[in-house]
C-alpha cells in the first residue's frame, strides 16, 4: 500500500463558493469555526488545554510597557487587552482579525478586535486577490438584537476592504464611501495557513478525540445519575389478592412501575432498599442482593488514551505527565514545563507580532511607528520567588 492506494479522509475544511453572498465558505456549511466552538466547549480536557495554549501565547503581554497600556480605540482598549483577545482567537482558530480606521491623512487612528469566527473571505478575483472581508455577527443565524433574529442575509452582512495602508488606496476608499466621516475602514485578516486561506487550529487533527471526551463525560454522568445503586431487594408477600369494585378479582398489577424504578436510580438514591411485593402468600419475605453495574471500568482505557492524545495534540505532554503523577510535582518540574511550553508557542507569538508591526507602523502617533511589539514569554513563579 502506498499514498495513492491508502484510504484518504475528506478535506478538513471544505471550501466552496457561496454565490448568494459572493464568498468562500468556511467549511461545507460555512460554520466550521462555530462547530469547533461547540465541540471543544463540551470537552473539559479540550477547554483546559485551549486555555493554557492561549495563556502561553499571550504571555505577560507586550514587552513595550508604553504600548501595553496605550489606548488603541475610543472604547479605551489597551494594547495588552487587544493582545488578550487576539491570543484567544489564534489558539482557538489559528488566526485573528482587526478592524482599522484612518484619518484624512491616511494614518491609522483606531484599531478594534473583530471575532475571527465572524469573518469570511470574499471570493478571490482572477489573480487570486481577496478584496473584502465579509462580516456577520452570527453565521448560524441564532443571535438576536432588539428582540429580532439576526438572519443571514445582505441587510445584516457588512463588507469591509482588506487591509491595505497605501495612501492612494485609502484615499480612493474614503472617496468611494462619501468622505472620512462615512468611511468604514479596513480589516487586517491574518491566517497561520497563509494569505487568503482559511486556517485549521492545531487541535483539528484530534477533533474526534475531543468529541469522544464529551461522550465519556456523558457516560460518567449517566453512570452516577441513572445507574441502579440500591443495596438490595426486599421481596415480600402481598397478603390477599386484589378485588375490584365490582367484586371480581382484578388483573395482577405490575409489581413495580416505571415511576417506582426512577426512585432507585442515581447517586441520591444510593443504598436504598427496593421493595417488591409478590401475589403468592406462601413465600416468606427475603432479602436478595442487587448487583450494580459500574460501566466506568469498561471505558477507563479509552478515557486515559483520549485525554493523552488531546494533551499531545496541544504539545502539552509535560503537563499531562505532571497531572498523572509521572514526573511528580515540584517547583523545578513546573519551571521546566513552563519553559518548554513557552518555547512551543513562539511561532504563534511571532505571527501576532508581525501582524501588529504591519499595522502600527502606519499609526498616526509617531511614537508607535518604530515600537517594539515583542511578547514577553510566561514564566513559572512560585510563592517563595514572588515574595
Amino acid at each position: 500500500m502506498n499514498v495513492k492506494t491508502a484510504k484518504k479522509s475528506p478535506p478538513r475544511v471544505d471550501v466552496t463558493y457561496l454565490t448568494r453572498f459572493n464568498l468562500q465558505t468556511y467549511g461545507s456549511d460555512n460554520l466550521y469555526p462555530q462547530h469547533l466552538q461547540d465541540i471543544t466547549g463540551a470537552s473539559g480536557t479540550a477547554e483546559l488545554c485551549l486555555n493554557r495554549y492561549a495563556k502561553f501565547i499571550e504571555g505577560y503581554g507586550f514587552d513595550n510597557e508604553a504600548f501595553a497600556s496605550y489606548k488603541v480605540n475610543r472604547m479605551g482598549t489597551t494594547g495588552d487587552e487587544l493582545l488578550h483577545d487576539v491570543a484567544e482567537d489564534v489558539a482557538r482558530f489559528g488566526g485573528f482579525a482587526l478592524h482599522v480606521n484612518y484619518n484624512v491623512l491616511c494614518q491609522i487612528t483606531e484599531v478594534s478586535f473583530v471575532p475571527f469566527e465572524n469573518c469570511r473571505l470574499e471570493e478571490s478575483d482572477s489573480v487570486g486577490n481577496v478584496a473584502h472581508i465579509v462580516l456577520h455577527p452570527d453565521w448560524g443565524g441564532k443571535k438576536t438584537r432588539a428582540g429580532k433574529r439576526l438572519s443571514v442575509d445582505e441587510k445584516n452582512i457588512t463588507r469591509l476592504n482588506v487591509f491595505n495602508p497605501d495612501p492612494t488606496v485609502v484615499t480612493r476608499e474614503i472617496l468611494d464611501d462619501g468622505g472620512v466621516e462615512k468611511y468604514q475602514g479596513q480589516v487586517l485578516w491574518c491566517s497561520m495557513a497563509g494569505y487568503g486561506v482559511y486556517p485549521t487550529p492545531v487541535y483539528d487533527a484530534c477533533i474526534v478525540d475531543i468529541s469522544t471526551d464529551e461522550g465519556l463525560g456523558n457516560i460518567k454522568n449517566r453512570n452516577v445519575r441513572n445507574n441502579f445503586l440500591v443495596a438490595c431487594m426486599l421481596i415480600s408477600k402481598k397478603g390477599v389478592p386484589k378485588v375490584g369494585e365490582d367484586g371480581e378479582f382484578s388483573d395482577v398489577e405490575q409489581m413495580i412501575s416505571d415511576e417506582d424504578l426512577m426512585v432507585f436510580q442515581g447517586d441520591e438514591n444510593t443504598s436504598k432498599i427496593m421493595n417488591i411485593t409478590l401475589e403468592n402468600d406462601e413465600d416468606a419475605p427475603q432479602i436478595v442482593p442487587f448487583p450494580t453495574k459500574n460501566i466506568d471500568k469498561e471505558f477507563s482505557t479509552t478515557d486515559a488514551s483520549v485525554i493523552e492524545r488531546i494533551y499531545a495534540q496541544f504539545h502539552q505532554e509535560l503537563f499531562y505527565s505532571i497531572r498523572i503523577g509521572k514526573l511528580g510535582f515540584s517547583g523545578d518540574v513546573m519551571r521546566d514545563a513552563f519553559e518548554y511550553y513557552a518555547g512551543e508557542v513562539t511561532n504563534e507569538q511571532r505571527f501576532i507580532e508581525r501582524g501588529f508591526e504591519r499595522l502600527f507602523r502606519h499609526w498616526a502617533d509617531p511614537l508607535l511607528a518604530n515600537a517594539n511589539f515583542a511578547i514577553q514569554p510566561i514564566k513559572y513563579i512560585n510563592a517563595e520567588e514572588n515574595g
